[in-house]
């Protein structure tokens, strides 16, 4: 029977932690939190600035109009901006703000300090099942991603 529930309770358990490390992301911020996707366009935009709207949807598995929501809102929270592609002026770039820079890398250095402090309040066994695990969860996502891009 537990093999038939853990596929299950794997799922629910990576959904709440993740739920979990928002949530306590989200506690004393000045400025209104970001909603995930708005965070995961972000990130890309910062790793790959002056991406196009049309490779970012592709990129995040989104419908472009879900994308270009997002950019709507994160360019009037002033985290992007949009910038004409000079070989083809009908197609927008998108480009982090300073504003954009500033609250990822107080994000990603907060996210890293939650994780590492609530890894370490885990037993010496724990840690090394989690670090054995890693593997297979990593194994996990590609196969989850091959999936999706063979559709």
């Amino acid at each position: 029977m537990a093999s038939v529930e853990f596929p299950d309770s794997l799922a629910d358990v990576l959904a709440g932690v993740q739920r979990m490390i928002r949530r306590r992301l989200s506690v004393g911020l000045t400025a209104p939190p970001l909603r995930g996707a708005q965070v995961e366009l972000l990130r890309l935009v910062a790793a790959r600035p002056g991406i196009r709207v049309s490779d970012a949807a592709k990129e995040l598995y989104l419908a472009g109009n879900s994308v270009s929501t997002l950019v709507n809102e994160l360019t009037r929270a002033g985290y992007l901006r949009r910038e004409t592609d000079p070989a083809d002026h009908r197609a927008v770039l998108l480009v982090p703000t300073h504003a954009a820079t500033s609250r990822l890398t107080d994000w990603e250095a907060r996210h890293c300090a939650l994780v590492r402090e609530q890894v370490a309040r885990l037993t010496e066994q724990e840690r090394a099942a989690l670090a054995a695990a890693l593997p297979a969860l990593r194994r996990l996502a590609l196969n989850l991603r091959e999936e999706v891009e063979a559709a």
